[in-house]
Formats: structure tokens, C-alpha cells, sequence
């Protein structure tokens, strides 16, 4: 497995390009990602995003097009992709798959984890590939997503770091900002993160 991965836009949020077995999967495509995207893959499968603010999901509508590929969304956020509190201008965008809950998809032989982790936004999801979780805005070095957004819910933050704390194995977590980090690493940080909410 390879990933790439290129800050974008002001927020300077991470696109990654996960090649597996020759098959690219491209997750949160934020500003400006297009031309990026286009110039490091030879054979797109997918668009994932890990939830749907807009600094995720800005380059989604441009991919689907360019590309010809399906855009995998958490069912939550669909409704995050038509507008934008913050950004009027957001390219609105349409899933071809609305991924509900904890739910995996099989490509060809390559397994795709979608983990539904609300708190941050109601569609809040980490993406398992491989020994890889690409965990969004939910979880990042040292720090959790802000829940003082619109449609932000603290008390579903509780439960979805209650949850994540009991995953059995470990993976590194490559998150939607900043630098890599390990479950392992971040479990030890969530009683601290549930008892600040």
C-alpha cells in the first residue's frame, strides 16, 4: 500500500491518494485538490470522504466528473454537501453511495472500513485500508474535532470516544490535519478528551 498526501486549501487539509494492489482511492478532496489528484493517479476506483465539511469535500463534484469514479459520503453529512455555513460558495455534490453506519465496501479484493464515529458532525466516519485509518476530523495527534460547529453534538463525542477506546488493534491513523499518530497512542488520550467535553 502506498499514500500520498498534499495539505489543501487555507485550512491546510489533508488529501491522501491510497494505492492498493494498483487501484487508487482518493479521500477528502478538499480545495484545490483537482489538479493534485489528477496528477498522481493511474487508476482512480473511488472518491471517500470522511465526512462532509467543505474543506473535506470542496473537489468532489469536479472529481466525479473528471474522473467517472462513485463518491462514497457518511449518510449524516449528506445534507453538508448541498451548502455551507462558512462557505456559500461550496460546490454543491451528490454521493452515488450514502455509506450508513459502520459499513464495508469490497473493490475488487481491496476492503474499504467506513467506522461512524458523530460528535464533530453527524456523519463523522474514520476509512480503514489495510494497517491505515484515515480518521478525518474525529480524531488527530494528540487532539479530538471541534464540537462547536453547527450540527456539532458533545454528548455524541463521549460515545464515539467510549467506542473508539475499544478497538483491539492498532493501526496508524492518518488524520484529515496534522501529522500521523497510532490508535493506540490516541486511546490513551480519550478519558482526558470525554472528561473535557
Amino acid at each position: 500500500m502506498r499514500i500520498n498526501v498534499q495539505p489543501m486549501g487555507a485550512y491546510q487539509t489533508n488529501c491522501y491518494i491510497v494505492t492498493v494492489d494498483g487501484k487508487d482511492f482518493i479521500i477528502d478532496p478538499g480545495v484545490g485538490a483537482t489538479q493534485w489528484v489528477k496528477d498522481n493517479i493511474t487508476n482512480p476506483v473511488a472518491i471517500l470522504n470522511t465526512h462532509g465539511h467543505f474543506d473535506h469535500v470542496w473537489s468532489n463534484a469536479e472529481l466525479q466528473k473528471e474522473l467517472g469514479v462513485k463518491l462514497y459520503t457518511p449518510q449524516g453529512d449528506v445534507m453538508l454537501l448541498k451548502s455551507s455555513n462558512w462557505m456559500p460558495d461550496l460546490p454543491p455534490s451528490t454521493p452515488d453511495v450514502e455509506v450508513v453506519g459502520d459499513e464495508e465496501f469490497d473493490f475488487d479484493g481491496v476492503k474499504v472500513k467506513f467506522r461512524h464515529f458523530p460528535g464533530h458532525c453527524p456523519g463523522c466516519s474514520t476509512i480503514e485500508i489495510g494497517d491505515a485509518m484515515f480518521s478525518g476530523d474525529f480524531i488527530f495527534e494528540q487532539s479530538i474535532g471541534r464540537t462547536d460547529f453547527p450540527y456539532s453534538n458533545p454528548n455524541d463525542m463521549k460515545r464515539s470516544l467510549e467506542r473508539f477506546k475499544q478497538l483491539n488493534y492498532d493501526k496508524t491513523i492518518y488524520p484529515g490535519h496534522g501529522n500521523t499518530t497510532t490508535i493506540k497512542k490516541e486511546q490513551r488520550n480519550a478519558d482526558y478528551w470525554i472528561k473535557m467535553l
